[in-house]
């Protein structure tokens, strides 16, 4: 015979299929249908599929009209079949240069507003990933107001979770914004369930207090191995176009364009501007922070990959913030030495949470970031980057013991 408190637990363990919750804390009761003239199609990175708070399923239960979608590149017979609707051309919602600003010039006539739900490192990728996607007429919008997501927070006030984006943009494409608000509902009796499942635990770890207390597990070490007199730390920025196949029978490909290091023991520092092979794009200058005239005068991929070569070491162990630099580095024929690390991902698993952007992270922490001594963004990163492994020496996270194989 089961014991009651088993059942119980399976009870509580039980979820509902449709909103994928646990039911004690199901949404579906709040979810209200609302028909719309704008198809949706929703693409969703696997990682946020079974994420408890994310909200794409929850706009897609609201909207007979959406389609959910999950992966990162699709076929792209496949993803035009998906996009294909002769009644609603497909318009991409997704920031960056060029776009329209969808409150103050909505498209005419009805549309299939494609969204990409994901974090901004996913939806980037889902983006980079589909060119089909990158040829699409571009919207973005300025929320009115903070996110409502009181539960999570985001990085920056003009971030919202993928259900209010819907509710402002739907509103702007079919001019009533009102009659969107009712996909708010679920999304805000969800927070209130939430915030108030953290108050009755945090409660009962009150009424408990003779429980064995709980211990935080030690934090990684996040440069565990390296020696000090091995980090070379690099930063790096490209010429990238914000549509690429726009103009028929053309392609532009991110191309690197300044590539910047420095070894932290010696303070030694590496800069070489590379001429882009393909037209300067038009914010690359004002991006970047290096003017027309340094790009276009600047050195061969051949004379950077040989002059890196007499600077980098196969003992380097190299510092980056993100893949970004480092893959278009390797992509133009560059060597990076074999170990590597990756300080974003370090970052957050040292901090058990997301860390945002290099600016955010560095100013969270009250770093000092001297003078940069290389020229342009890069130059000004490569100093965070440097005064971060300096933080990390500090706390005495590495070893200056050998370096790990």
């Amino acid at each position: 015979m089961v014991a009651p408190l088993d059942i119980a637990d399976r009870e509580h363990r039980r979820v509902c299929p449709a909103c994928r919750r646990p039911l004690r804390v199901c949404y579906c009761a709040h979810v209200t249908k609302v028909e719309t003239r704008t198809r949706v199609v929703v693409l969703q990175h696997p990682r946020e599929r079974d994420m408890p708070i994310g909200t794409a399923r929850m706009a897609t239960l609201c909207l007979p009209r959406a389609e959910l979608h999950e992966g990162v590149r699709w076929d792209a017979e496949a993803l035009e079949r998906v996009l294909a609707d002769p009644w609603r051309p497909p318009v991409l919602l997704y920031p960056g240069g060029g776009a329209i600003d969808v409150m103050r010039h909505p498209p005419r006539g009805p549309v299939t507003l494609v969204v990409v739900d994901g974090t901004w490192s996913q939806a980037k990728k889902i983006v980079r990933e589909n060119p089909r996607l990158q040829t699409l007429p571009r919207y973005t919008f300025t929320p009115p107001a903070p996110s409502e997501y009181r539960i999570r927070r985001e990085p920056e006030d003009a971030y919202v979770s993928t259900i209010e984006a819907l509710v402002h943009v739907l509103g702007a494409l079919e001019g009533d914004r009102d009659r969107f608000a009712a996909l708010l509902q679920p999304f805000r009796a969800m927070i209130d369930t939430q915030i108030e499942c953290e108050r009755t635990h945090r409660g009962a770890g009150v009424r408990h207090a003779n429980k064995r207390a709980w211990t935080r597990r030690p934090r990684p070490n996040p440069l565990r191995g390296a020696r000090a007199v091995d980090l070379v730390c690099v930063a790096g920025e490209a010429n990238a176009w914000p549509y690429r196949g726009r103009v028929e029978g053309t392609s532009y490909a991110d191309e690197l364009v300044h590539w910047v290091g420095v070894r932290v023991s010696s303070g030694e520092v590496f800069e070489r501007v590379v001429a882009p092979s393909e037209v300067i794009a038009p914010r690359t200058t004002s991006y970047v922070e290096l003017d027309h005239d340094t790009l276009r005068t600047g050195c061969t991929r051949h004379a950077l990959q040989s002059e890196w070569r007499g600077f980098a070491r196969e003992t380097d162990v190299v510092c980056f913030w993100g893949h970004y630099a480092p893959g278009l580095f390797v992509e133009s024929g560059g060597h990076l030495p074999e170990r590597r690390i990756d300080l974003r991902s370090a970052a957050r698993d040292f901090a058990s949470r997301k860390v945002g952007t290099l600016e955010e992270h560095v100013a969270g922490l009250a770093l000092h970031v001297p003078p940069p001594r290389a020229a342009g963004r890069a130059g000004r990163r490569l100093a965070m980057l440097h005064a971060l492994v300096e933080h990390f020496l500090a706390l005495g996270a590495l070893e200056h013991g050998s370096a790990s194989t």
